[in-house]
């Protein structure tokens, strides 16, 4: 019972064949940076601000609404990125391309602790037209593993959490707290809105161990209703 390649392909639609998403660890990024994305870097750690990316895009005031349907988010998010991407091909294509494949890449797929968003994966997208070549969701995998929390002192892990929500709702159909709202859409991700649990953590965490403690056959066959019994 863990997330396999199989997973990945199936709840995010990411590649798991193609070129390995490997190369070498740069000590700077600055001059890759600066002629790939236009955008002030720093120097020394080879950062790029999350906030300048999200100004070129268009996204940075783009927050949810409330009583808005994640549909229509992402609705308004292409409406109102459209104003600001170039739409004939050309350099300032190719530069609008750079900076949502970085923030992409950086900030939601390989997520990480911390603000600024690294530039480690700009030497695979200086061709553009090889980007769609990599095996990306292999290196996810490898990245969501790594992301697991191995010290006695830390409680949380770093990585694309609704690849594992989702992955929950599919394997632990007890614990389910999504809803199966968008049936029939590829990648499974889409398919599912999260449910937020206003219970007491003691509360969830008592839950968990109950379910935890069931036989497998009992586990399966249990069917009550998942807000009432278990949420994490």
């Amino acid at each position: 019972m863990i997330p396999s390649l199989e997973d990945v392909s199936r709840i995010t639609g990411l590649r798991v064949y193609g070129w390995a998403v490997s190369g070498y660890t740069y000590p700077c990024y600055h001059a890759l940076a600066e002629r790939l994305l236009d955008l002030p870097v720093e120097r020394r750690s080879s950062l790029v601000p999350r906030v300048a990316l999200q100004e070129s895009l268009g996204l940075f005031e783009a927050g949810k609404n409330a009583g808005e349907s994640e549909d229509e988010y992402l609705v308004r998010l292409a409406r109102v990125s459209r104003r600001e991407l170039a739409i004939e091909p050309g350099p300032q294509a190719d530069l609008d391309l750079h900076h949502f494949l970085v923030l992409f890449l950086g900030r939601l797929l390989f997520t990480t602790r911390g603000d600024a968003v690294h530039c480690r994966f700009l030497p695979l997208l200086e061709d553009l037209g090889e980007v769609g070549g990599y095996a990306w969701g292999v290196a996810f995998l490898a990245h969501q593993f790594d992301g697991l929390s191995a010290s006695e002192r830390q409680t949380s892990t770093s990585g694309f959490y609704p690849f594992l929500q989702v992955w929950a709702y599919l394997h632990l159909p007890a614990l389910r707290r999504g809803d199966h709202t968008r049936p029939g859409l590829v990648p499974i991700a889409r398919r599912w809105d999260s449910r937020r649990d206003t219970r007491h953590l003691a509360d969830q965490l008592e839950c968990l161990q109950d379910f935890a403690c069931l036989p497998i056959n009992q586990k399966k066959t249990q069917r009550k209703d998942p807000i009432r019994t278990c949420k994490v």
